[in-house]
Formats: structure tokens, C-alpha cells, sequence
């Protein structure tokens, strides 16, 4: 499924660049944006995904169901009919788990998108300057490592 991923900037056959320099680089601005867009990418896929599973859970729940009651009909042995009762109640389960599943991808996604919206706003401008101004900035994360504490 990760195939199917639009083209993110400052990522690298699906894994946030390290190499390169400043904007690919893995605390970059855009290879942390690069990230939480695919995040949000594989949360929809995987919505998608959930969707398909839960529909197809229940439609053969349903048939399951369905020749339970045709062996009642045809007064087959009561505990096979029962297997298939139960069988029924499992495929039912597993359509409602892949619902909570599709609720929590839908989480991911906003949440995933969410961030992006804050950090693109908190971060772009500075990106965009330390781009333009023409001098080489250092990486990001260096002045935390440069003995400076807050």
C-alpha cells in the first residue's frame, strides 16, 4: 500500500532523508513535514483499508447468518447450526473492530494534519529566511548540542 504514497518533499524511498544537507536532512523542516504528511497519507490507507474489511466482515456475517437459519430450516444438527451462529457473531465483531479501527485512523489523520498546519506556520518563516538569506546555515539541532543550556 505505501506504494500508492504521493511524493513527499525531504523523504527518500519512504524514509526521511539524512543525507544532503540542510532541507533534507532528518530534523529539517521539511523532512519532519515530510513525515507527518505521509503519516497522515498511511492513516487514510489505512482508513480506506478498514472500510473495505469491515464491509466485507459483514456482508459475510449476514450470509453466515443466512445459512444458519436455512440449517434450522433443514433441521440439521443443532450444533453445527450453532457453529455457524457463532461464526456469524465473530465476523460481526471483527466488521465493528475495523469501525474502531477506521475511528482511530481518522484520529491519526487530523491529528497528523494538524501538526503539519502548526509546525508549516511556526517553521516555514524561518525556513524560508534561512533559505534566502544566502549564508550557510548549521544544522538543525547544533546549538543544542554546542554546550549551550537552558
Amino acid at each position: 500500500m505505501s506504494d500508492n504514497l504521493p511524493a513527499i518533499p525531504g523523504m527518500n524511498n519512504g524514509v526521511a532523508s539524512s543525507t544532503g544537507g540542510g532541507a533534507s536532512n532528518g530534523n529539517g523542516f521539511l523532512a519532519l513535514a515530510g513525515r507527518t504528511a505521509k503519516l497522515a497519507a498511511s492513516a487514510l490507507f489505512l482508513k480506506e483499508g478498514m472500510h473495505l474489511l469491515r464491509s466485507h466482515m459483514q456482508a459475510n456475517a449476514n450470509a453466515a447468518m443466512r445459512l444458519s437459519e436455512m440449517c434450522g430450516q433443514a433441521e440439521v444438527e443443532p450444533q453445527f447450526t450453532s457453529m455457524i451462529e457463532d461464526t456469524s457473531t465473530a465476523l460481526t465483531g471483527v466488521a465493528e473492530a475495523s469501525g474502531e479501527m477506521v475511528n482511530a485512523a481518522d484520529a491519526v489523520d487530523t491529528d497528523a494534519r494538524g501538526f503539519n498546519g502548526a509546525h508549516e506556520r511556526e517553521y516555514r518563516p524561518g525556513y524560508e529566511a534561512s533559505n534566502g538569506s544566502g549564508v550557510r546555515q548549521a544544522k538543525p539541532g547544533f546549538y543544542r548540542r554546542s554546550g549551550r543550556r537552558r
